[in-house]
């Protein structure tokens, strides 16, 4: 199966591919709001729950056996830099979307994180094959300090709503914040129109 390219993504939102007031690197800078958890394969768990069908829970193994999809992508940090033509391979939101089922009234999705991290976004921000639940980056495992052994990649948003170390998805009846989203954090993190801060 080919590589699916999606660095035209930044069409879709009228600007160039560098969004305003990032710079491009080859570099890929490690951010993290604590120290990388422990990864046991044999308790790890990854869980759906809130406003769906059917809540689901899958082992790592279980969720290694999930279809994936290989996509080249850009990767914009709120701090300022951008990465081009990553290539991430992982489960789309979609797959594990329609897997559990979603509810008319779900609106929102919350994701948390082993190291007790949160993040929302939208449910319609989240129902894009780019939203990549990754396994592995450049054909290697994702490595544990960029989120491995799962994380969450988001093309179209400033890369603080894609959780490191991903364990579980919430559908929620109503929007909550996440925990940088409570700081002071944008909301919405779009950024070809710079939306890294709440304006109030």
């Amino acid at each position: 199966m080919g590589v699916r390219d999606v660095t035209d993504v930044h069409e879709e939102f009228d600007g160039e591919r560098l969004p305003p007031g990032q710079r491009k690197t080859e570099r890929f800078p490690v951010l993290s709001l604590k120290d990388t958890p422990d990864f046991d394969r044999d308790d790890w768990e990854f869980t759906v729950r809130g406003a769906v069908e059917e809540e689901l829970t899958f082992s790592w193994d279980e969720f290694q056996e999930l279809p994936t999809e290989t996509q080249r992508q850009d990767f914009h940090c709120v701090t300022g830099w951008s990465r081009f033509d990553n290539e991430f391979r992982g489960v789309t939101f979609p797959e594990i979307a329609e897997r559990a089922g979603v509810e008319d009234d779900a609106v929102h999705v919350m994701f948390g994180a082993m190291d007790g991290y949160s993040t929302n976004l939208p449910l319609e921000e989240c129902m894009r094959r780019e939203v990549l639940f990754v396994l592995d980056f450049d054909g290697d495992p994702l490595p544990s300090d960029h989120g491995g052994p799962l994380r969450v990649v988001t093309p179209h948003k400033y890369a603080y709503k894609g959780a490191k170390w991903v364990d579980g998805v919430t559908f929620l009846t109503e929007a909550e914040r996440g925990y940088w989203e409570k700081r002071g954090y944008s909301n919405t993190a779009n950024p070809w129109n710079e939306e890294r801060y709440t304006t109030l």
